[in-house]
Formats: structure tokens, sequence, C-alpha cells
């Protein structure tokens, strides 16, 4: 890989509620809003040869990508380890309530009801991102969700993750070159193996 545009999916139905999702298996796609982002993102995208696009196992990065690439033809893959947290018991909650909680606990300790503390969810995204640093393809297209790339922003910008991470705009373009992704990535790895919360 060269180059990487990352992107946050548009405005999903439940995101537009300030609702969390981390299950694949429900169906929560944009809303009409959303579907507007996603199409203005195309337009944006338009110029652009993309090698290929990554998303998630959700249906709102994988929805957000077949209206800002409808017409064209870019291979597309699946990266789970890029998908939004097991929000365990807080599914379908306000993300405020997660935050919170996230807030007030350590890194190692696991959500309630979940498969992953947050410290753990950094590595898998470390993972996610170097398997994405690591294709042969050019220029990369990811649509992925705000607490990924909300890590990577910071790891850019020589922040180390946080207990309370900024949230990503819906369908904003972030060019990214594979020597910064690589410094950002090695920046998370580096966290996880001396966490500071």
């Amino acid at each position: 890989m060269e180059s990487v545009l990352l992107v946050r999916h548009a405005e999903s139905e439940y995101s537009a509620r300030g609702l969390v999702n981390g299950d694949p298996s429900l169906r929560v796609g944009l809303t009409e809003e959303g579907r507007r982002q996603a199409r203005a993102l195309g337009e944006a995208l338009s110029g652009e040869v993309l090698d290929v696009s990554i998303v998630t196992e959700f249906e709102r990065t994988r929805e957000t990508a077949d209206f800002a690439l409808a017409g064209r033809t870019v291979p597309r893959v699946a990266v789970p380890e890029l998908n939004d947290p097991d929000y365990g018991d807080f599914e379908g909650a306000p993300l405020e309530e997660y935050r919170l909680w996230v807030g007030a606990h350590g890194s190692r300790v696991r959500i309630p009801g979940g498969r992953e503390s947050r410290l753990d969810l950094v590595r898998r995204y470390a993972r996610g991102f170097r398997s994405v640093l690591d294709r042969p393809e050019r220029v990369v297209l990811c649509v992925l969700h705000s607490l990924p790339l909300a890590y990577v922003v910071a790891a850019l910008g020589g922040k180390d993750p946080a207990p309370r991470m900024a949230l990503v705009g819906y369908a904003e373009t972030l060019r990214v070159e594979a020597t910064a992704l690589d410094r950002a990535i090695s920046r998370l790895e580096a966290w996880c193996e001396a966490p500071t919360w």
C-alpha cells in the first residue's frame, strides 16, 4: 500500500440517535441523510483511482461504500479486526452511557457482557490497520467506524489512546501515506505494551 483514504461511514440509524451497535448481525443501515452523505462522498472520490475498498462486517460501512462507489468496479474486502467494539451489555444503549463506563474503568477491564477490554480493542485495531498497510494494492479506501479512526488520527498527531476519544465526522476523507500509517500503528502497538490507563 502507498496511501490510504480513511473515511467514517455516513450517518446511521443508531448514530443519528446517539446509540451504540457492536453486533454486526443487527441490521443498522444509513439514514436518508447518511445516504446523501455517502453519495456526496462518491462525488468527492470520483477523481481518485481506488484499487480496493476495505469495510467492516457492519451494514453501515458496506452501505456507505455502495453509495460512494456506485457505478465503479472497486474490489471490496471486509476486515473484521476494524469492527466497532463489542459493546456487550451496552448494545443499543446511549453512547454517553458507554463512554462514562469506559472513563471510570481501566483499559484492561472487560466491557460488561462483552468479549474484550479497551486494551484488547486497541490491539485488535492495530492488527487491522497493520493488515491494511500490508495490502499489495497502491491506493486503499477504508470505510470504517469512528473509534478505530479516532485512535489512528490521534496517533498520527502524536497522541496515545485515551478513555474518551473525539468522534470522527461522517463520510469525511483523510489521506494518509503508508509511512505515516506505519508510525501511527507502531505508536498504538507501543501503547498496548505499556497502557497508561
